[in-house]
């Protein structure tokens, strides 16, 4: 593992998946990416609900990993990784908290049966809102996923952890929005003449997310 994004979703966690696969930090783990991975769902599981502590076995393969569940981890990850550069994506926390209940946090258009119905056609998908529910939901915010002042403190609180915990020569405090600039000076690589990839921003994670789910579905 040469790189961890401990930033949370809704930081640009799906650009930085690309950008760091285009500097050849691939492939780089992500919220989609265990999705696309059934037996990693278990994988996760495992170590969620302290079954195991294997870290290299759940990363084999893997050169970077981003967003969540490693973010809600990233003081085991850091310690278990120690050669490995730390990368904390920041955005606005008011735009933040606005995202979220956009997208990730969005209350689900889903009555309660039709919800356990879907779970219950999908091992898969039952595994993967469990990993989803105990790694973020519970571990990082506690249930709350609506307050304002709750999640924004939870979000601020986070950084100032990061910021405090990391030393600064292996932490990069990043926004997309920067570009490669940064990016590639803190990793020591050079500066792609492509444009950054910006992906799954607001607009686009309905439809990102679905084809997700739909894959989860039909793999019962």
């Amino acid at each position: 593992m040469k790189v961890i994004g401990v930033g949370f979703g809704r930081t640009g966690t799906y650009s930085l998946k690309l950008a760091l696969e285009e500097l050849g930090y691939g492939p780089c783990d992500h919220m989609y990416e265990v999705a696309e991975h059934p037996p990693r769902i278990r994988q996760w599981l495992d170590i969620i609900e302290d079954r195991s502590a294997d870290w290299d076995g759940l990363f084999a393969g893997y050169n970077a990993a981003v967003d969540w569940p490693t973010a809600a981890y990233w003081r085991e990850l850091a310690e278990h990784y120690p050669e490995a550069k730390l990368v904390l994506t920041v955005r606005d926390p008011q735009r933040w908290y606005e995202s979220t209940q956009a997208t990730i946090f969005k209350r689900s258009p889903l009555t309660r049966p039709l919800t356990w119905l879907a779970e219950r056609q999908s091992p898969d998908l039952r595994s993967f809102l469990a990993m989803d529910r105990k790694s973020v939901q519970e571990r990082v915010f506690d249930r709350t996923l609506h307050d304002r002042d709750h999640l924004i403190s939870v979000y601020k609180r986070h950084i100032a952890e990061v910021q405090a915990e990391i030393p600064p020569e292996r932490l990069l405090t990043y926004e997309v929005g920067q570009g490669w600039k940064p990016l590639c000076e803190f990793l020591e690589v050079p500066q792609p003449e492509t444009e950054f990839p910006r992906r799954n921003r607001r607009g686009d994670f309905s439809q990102e997310s679905n084809k997700h789910i739909q894959k989860l579905l039909a793999s019962r």
